[in-house]
Parts: structure tokens; C-alpha cells; sequence
């Protein structure tokens, strides 16, 4: 500890990500990225900017991006916030909608962030335990807040709440904000965005890291009533004026552009998921239902750290989250290839053995 920190500094418990080591011959099922690479179109439009013009400002509102964002969703540019990639988007989220005298709510087990941007805001939360089958109850979120914030799917249970479920969530609370951090929504979960036009207190934030390939890049977008965009570009024109340069811009306009390409990568990893669950559990592991790009899965007999540590030996890289005790015996495991697939079971096979 520095004698020059801050006190908020000092105080700050900082979120730790997903692990990138750099190794040959590695089968990386660790963070969540996706296995194919972005749309043949993205790649295009990327070449195509590397030209004089970089000596120029990307254009500061990065309208024509919003303009892709909110055709592709039936909303109003308006609507569309952008940014750095979504964690810089819920930064502002925390900072801009939900600092209030009330606590955040959000689940016991969820996004490690949210309670790391809690700290640096000074913002006062309670976590709302998940139930026994490590659900989302929004019957327990039905008390005085400030604002209410989870991921649907959840991270890293990857466990859905079905649309229904976030309408009453919305009809039980409607003075203050709820935000549904959908990073990984469109590997089979329903999105909430088709609410926005009828409650005014939504906020759906979402990526192009995980179902458009763009992990790379980094551009996230918030999806609500143009009251709640305007927060956050006040914040974000008091913090950085220029978040999304010009390659980002280009790249993303691109990939909300090629919908074919989006929908079938999806499809893919979707069939690779659905088969590798079956394998998993034809190896006695339990999986929760997952309606994301990875699963969460603990074996009955043998410890998920245990598990993780030999993985490793054989160079398949997973994740594993030591705390809360109770997620302590599972297995994050990103859903690569059919290839990536098969020699992690290979690999389980072996080590159950």
C-alpha cells in the first residue's frame, strides 16, 4: 500500500478477471470468448479505416454506430448508449442510475463487478440470495431500493430468468431503475429489450465481446428511455468523450450488420452446448440449465478445484470460483469447438478414471 493511495484506493478490493496465459496448445475455456472468429464483413470494414483519417477524432456521439444498434432493435438512436466495452457501460450505469440513498440490489452469486464498482462508488447494496436451484427469486426483490442490476442469463450460474419473470419484477418495482446485464443473452435466453417502450425505469446493457466475436474490440451498449441514455452521457462527457475509436465504430457497425453470420455462430455453439451437457452428465456431473456460451457443472463425487488443477496439467484451462462456499464444486467451462469439446471430455474421461 502506497503512502499516495486515496482512502477510496486503499479500501478497493479489484475485480479479478478471467485468466489469459499466453501458451501454445491450449484448449481455453476460461473467459467466456467466442470460439469462431467475427463476421468475415467485420473484417473488412476494419481494413478499410486504417487509412489517413485515424489522425482524426472518431466522431464523439458515434451516431452512426447507435443508428445500427437502434435499427436492429426497433428503437430510436435516442435510446442507444455506447461505450468501451459493456463494464465501462455499467460503470456509468452504477455511477450515473444507481447511487442513490437506497441500497442495489442484486443476486449472492453473480458478476463479481457489481460489488467492485460498489466500492468505488460508495454505493450501499444487498445481495438477494439465488434460491436452492440457484435461480433468480424476484419475489425476494420486492423491498425498498435504490435500483436493482443482475445478468439474465446469470453469470456464473448461467442460469435464464424467463421474460415473464422480469415483467412482474418490473410491475413490483417502478421507482427505481432495473438493469438486465444481457452479456450473454443471445445463446438462448430471452431478451428484455422488447419491454423498454413500456417501462421507463428499464435498462438492458449488452455486448459485441461475446455472441458477435468482438471481445477484441471492446463496445458495449445500453438499451433503455432516452431519460436514462441522457444520465449516462452526461457522465460519460464528464469522464471521456471519445470511448468508441474509429476501428471499434467501423467493426461494430459491421457486425450488427451481418445478422446471418451472428445467427449461425450462435446456432453453432448452441449444438456444441446441448451435446457436451450430455457428455458431462453421461460422466456423473450435474449441469445447471444454461442459457449462455459456457456451463456451470460440479461433479458428485470429486472437488471442482481438484478438477480444475488437473485440467490444467492437461492444458484445458477452465474457470473455477473458490468463493461463495456453496459454488465452491463447480466448473465454468466456456463452450469452445466440437473439437475443444471432445478433448476436454477426452481429458475428463481420463482423470475420472
Amino acid at each position: 500500500m502506497s503512502k499516495f493511495w486515496s482512502d477510496v484506493v486503499s479500501g478497493l478490493t479489484p475485480y479479478v478477471p478471467g485468466e489469459q496465459p499466453k501458451l501454445d496448445n491450449l484448449v481455453k475455456l476460461n473467459t467466456n470468448e467466442n470460439p469462431y472468429g467475427p463476421s468475415p464483413q467485420v473484417i473488412r470494414a476494419l481494413q478499410a479505416e486504417a487509412a489517413d483519417s485515424l489522425r482524426l477524432y472518431p466522431d464523439p456521439n458515434s451516431d452512426k454506430l447507435k443508428a445500427a444498434i437502434a435499427g436492429y432493435y426497433g428503437l430510436q438512436p435516442s435510446q442507444v448508449f455506447v461505450g468501451n466495452g459493456s463494464d465501462e457501460v455499467l460503470a456509468h450505469v452504477f455511477q450515473a442510475l444507481l447511487k442513490q440513498s437506497r441500497p442495489l440490489l442484486f443476486p449472492d452469486i453473480t458478476y463479481s463487478f457489481y460489488p467492485v464498482y460498489c466500492g468505488l462508488y460508495d454505493i450501499e447494496y444487498e445481495e438477494i440470495p439465488l434460491n436452492a436451484s440457484y435461480e433468480i427469486d424476484v419475489k425476494e426483490y420486492d423491498r425498498p431500493n435504490g435500483g436493482i442490476i443482475f445478468p439474465n442469463p446469470n453469470a456464473p450460474t448461467s442460469v435464464p430468468l424467463a421474460l415473464v419473470e422480469i415483467e412482474k419484477l418490473l410491475k413490483i418495482n417502478t421507482e427505481s431503475v432495473v438493469v438486465i446485464d444481457e452479456a450473454y443473452v443471445d445463446f438462448g435466453t430471452e431478451s428484455a429489450v422488447k419491454l423498454i417502450n413500456t417501462y421507463p425505469n428499464l435498462l438492458v446493457t449488452q455486448t459485441l465481446s461475446k455472441a458477435r466475436s468482438l471481445a477484441g474490440l471492446r463496445v458495449g451498449y445500453a438499451l433503455g428511455h432516452k431519460d436514462l441514455v441522457e444520465a449516462l452521457i452526461r457522465v460519460k462527457d464528464s469522464f471521456n468523450s471519445y470511448p468508441i475509436d474509429r476501428f471499434a465504430e467501423a467493426g461494430a457497425i459491421a457486425a450488427m450488420q451481418d445478422k446471418t453470420y451472428f445467427e449461425e455462430t450462435c446456432k453453432k455453439i448452441i449444438a456444441t452446448r446441448v451435446a457436451l451437457v450430455k457428455e458431462l452428465q453421461a460422466l456423473s456431473f450435474e449441469v445447471l440449465p444454461s442459457g449462455a456460451n459456457f456451463i456451470f457443472a460440479k461433479h458428485k463425487t470429486r472437488a471442482g478445484a481438484e478438477l480444475t488443477a488437473k485440467l490444467r496439467e492437461k492444458n484445458i484451462i477452465i474457470r473455477h470460483f473458490k468463493k461463495p462456499a456453496r459454488i465452491a464444486p463447480y466448473l465454468r467451462i466456456t463452450i469452445g469447438t466440437d473439437a475443444q469439446s471432445k478433448q476436454l471430455v477426452d481429458a475428463l474421461t481420463l482423470i475420472l478414471k
